[in-house]
């Protein structure tokens, strides 16, 4: 997938002398440092990430990580102390206040705060054109586009009410709507959920998810909630003292932690609802064929010292599972015919699911099904790879990290 917006070495220092604050941090001043020395703030210090075309990518720390800042940078709401913001191939910080204007109109559909930032005098429908307005779009045409976004975001026959008459919830749908209006490509958003209680936020979580759906927006998230970081984002940075120190997925940031903070940042999330079936599979062992007669496959059970083996067409499509221990006793029975035909009822249907399962669904895979391992398949049923008991227990666990290729966890599948 395309990169959208290119972030490179970027800083901001607060101070009458950013430049020989950041001079200072190069030579190893701590952030502690430079504020007792210098009496200069650092916000974010010689950052560098990348975001990708459509996606959501979640900016999150504790308070005073710099994340908020680092948000403000992007559109040049605070004015770089160094580095570059390139966006469409265009560098922000190469360009005059007439050429920035220009180009916020073009690609930002503006930011969404945590105190919605809404028009207190002005009606819902009014607040939604406001940015379009600025943007000089008629008024038969911004009035078309406002109601648009307002049914979409939920507040259909609160167009003539005024914010004072509405739910917190229903504000920040105002503010929500009114950045979609602009419709531009880059969608900010600081701590947008953060004042609303559990159950609206939640709420606001979903619709932002499906209205994402809808227009495929590039969004840059601020939060300091993990819950909401990992539900929204289909990246995470998380950041600590004006530094970025781990950009990935939800999984990827559960299960491999880049060090001791970010660890200890995750420790209380449930591993089982954030990692999935891709993280926990492997290679199967072996497979059988269909068309593979009951000595053969048995031979290959044995061979891999299997409990078990899952059953595939030529083209890998999954059929079942045959238990060893079954498979045996047929053979033992027959053990006089040169040519044993394979008995349909010894292949058991097995459990399958696909990669982006979680794992607190595997589990429950599990207790229903009494045959086999858990098959990873993909759309098109072909075997991707298979799920054993011993990965599962050993996801829940804080020290664990994805099995190599190839290798097994446990070999009684």
């Amino acid at each position: 997938m395309e990169d959208k917006i290119t972030v490179k070495n970027l800083s901001k220092i607060f101070g009458n002398n950013p430049g020989k604050a950041l001079e200072e941090l190069r030579k190893g001043k701590s952030k502690d440092d430079i504020l007792g020395e210098m009496n200069h703030k650092v916000g974010v210090h010689e950052v560098s990430f990348s975001v990708r075309k459509s996606e959501i990518f979640v900016l999150m720390g504790l308070s005073g990580s710099g994340k908020s800042t680092l948000l403000r940078l992007i559109n040049r709401l605070h004015e770089p102390s160094g580095g570059e913001i390139i966006i469409d191939g265009t560098d922000l910080t190469k360009l005059n206040k007439k050429q920035l204007r220009e180009f916020r109109r073009k690609h930002f559909c503006g930011m969404v705060f945590q105190n919605f930032a809404i028009l207190p005098h002005l009606t819902v429908q009014e607040n939604v054109e406001f940015g379009l307005e600025l943007q000089s779009v008629d008024k038969e045409t911004r009035a078309a586009k406002a109601l648009e976004v307002i049914k979409m975001v939920g507040l259909e026959g609160n167009e003539n009410s005024y914010p004072a008459e509405l739910s917190g919830g229903m504000q920040q749908r105002v503010g929500l709507a009114r950045g979609l209006a602009v419709d531009a490509d880059i969608l900010l958003m600081d701590e947008a959920f953060s004042a609303l209680d559990p159950i609206i936020r939640r709420q606001m979580q979903d619709e932002l998810l499906e209205i994402q759906d809808r227009m495929q927006k590039t969004i840059i998230f601020v939060t300091h909630d993990l819950d909401e970081a990992f539900r929204l984002g289909n990246r995470i940075a998380i950041m600590k003292d004006g530094k970025i120190v781990q950009v990935g997925s939800a999984e990827d940031i559960i299960s491999k932690p880049a060090d001791d903070y970010v660890k200890a940042f995750v420790e209380d999330m449930d591993r089982s609802a954030i990692l999935t079936a891709a993280s926990v599979m492997h290679p199967p062992e072996d497979t059988a064929f269909i068309g593979d007669g009951p000595r053969t496959i048995l031979r290959k059970i044995r061979k891999k010292g299997l409990t078990g083996i899952l059953i595939t067409n030529t083209r890998k499509e999954l059929k079942g599972y045959v238990r060893a221990v079954e498979l045996a006793d047929y053979i033992n029975q027959h053990k006089d015919s040169e040519n044993i035909p394979m008995d349909e009822k010894l292949i058991h249907e097995t459990a399958a699911t696909d990669q982006n399962t979680p794992l607190s669904d595997i589990i429950n895979l599990y207790t229903e099904h009494e045959y086999g391992p858990i098959a990873v398949t993909g759309d098109d049923n072909k075997l991707k790879g298979v799920i054993v008991k011993g990965a599962v227990i050993a996801a829940l666990s804080e020290s664990y990290s994805h099995p190599e290729n190839g290798k097994s966890l446990d070999k009684n599948l």
